[in-house]
């Protein structure tokens, strides 16, 4: 099944940071684009703060986004959707995949992986690496069902996994547009059984914006190519919760005058660092496209 936006919906786009530092000119340009397309189309503009890593997430810094982007000139819809106050409906969405037999726990350990990969000698099917580095190999997956109510029963730390082979049986082949590549066939399975939650954070990113873009009414997803593979595993998660489907566009990723990519750690790239050198707002439009420019031009080796 393929779900679709109606076709007769305004646009609506997003700009989701999460209040880890202070926006860069990156994220300027993330914000300028998403809301330029919006205010042509005379659509919507949308605002979602992604703070569900309390450990990273300061208020203080939600106050600097919310401030810097009224320095931008723009505005958004409300109520801004804050994704720490949103844990009962991730947990309701994670239910849903578990009343259909597609999630598991794992007990697993970052050394027991590694072990296991390690060890998996001329198992090659167990060291396969997809988009986000070794796939995981299945080793809870495995386990007897009585052995996993049994340790999830005793309080062993765990997280839960998307048995992806599964989740894919069920929905069949899967495709996508994006505005600058086209249309796309999803390949999630490259991503192994990805981990929808853990104890420390009740949801993944994956699950958590897959569920808020549609609850946004968000139909043209735009962000960085950083996250393009991500793609492949939010349009099945749509399918199997049943949500609506949007279009994407990723955009470039700008770098700062070495060649990286920027960073909340570029300083000078700050917003609050323009402003307070005295920046004119109406300059970082401007400013953003001669980084992507110059980005562009140190990956061709100009």
């Amino acid at each position: 099944m393929n779900a679709t936006t109606p076709p007769d919906s305004c646009l609506v786009t997003r700009f989701a940071p999460s209040p880890s530092g202070h926006l860069h000119l990156g994220h300027a340009y993330s914000a300028l684009f998403a809301f330029r397309l919006a205010d042509a189309a005379d659509g919507k503009f949308m605002l979602r703060i992604e703070d569900i890593d309390p450990g990273r997430c300061k208020p203080e810094f939600e106050d600097a986004i919310i401030e810097d982007l009224a320095w931008l000139g723009l505005h958004w819809e409300e109520p801004i959707l804050r994704q720490s106050e949103r844990m009962d409906v991730y947990g309701a969405a994670l239910e849903q995949l578990d009343d259909a037999g597609l999630i598991y726990p794992c007990f697993c350990t970052r050394s027991d992986i590694a072990a296991e990969i390690a060890s998996a000698g001329a198992a090659p099917h167990l060291r396969r690496h997809g988009p986000d580095g070794p796939v995981y190999p299945g080793i809870c997956r495995r386990l007897d069902p009585d052995e996993r109510r049994q340790r999830v029963a005793a309080g062993e730390p765990h997280a839960l996994r998307l048995d992806m082979q599964a989740a894919f049986a069920r929905t069949g082949p899967l495709s996508w547009h994006d505005r600058t590549r086209g249309e796309q066939i999803a390949r999630p399975d490259l991503f192994g059984d990805i981990v929808l939650a853990r104890k420390e954070v009740a949801t993944s990113y994956h699950l958590a914006v897959t569920v808020d873009d549609d609850a946004q009414g968000v139909n043209l997803v735009t962000r960085g190519s950083d996250l393009f593979a991500a793609t492949h595993i939010h349009r099945l998660l749509q399918e199997l919760l049943n949500l609506n489907v949007p279009e994407w566009h990723h955009t470039p990723l700008l770098a700062n005058n070495d060649g990286k990519r920027l960073a909340k750690r570029d300083k000078a790239f700050t917003l609050r660092a323009m402003r307070e050198a005295g920046v004119d707002p109406e300059e970082i439009w401007a400013m953003s496209i001669r980084q992507i420019a110059r980005a562009a031009a140190t990956a061709d080796g100009l």
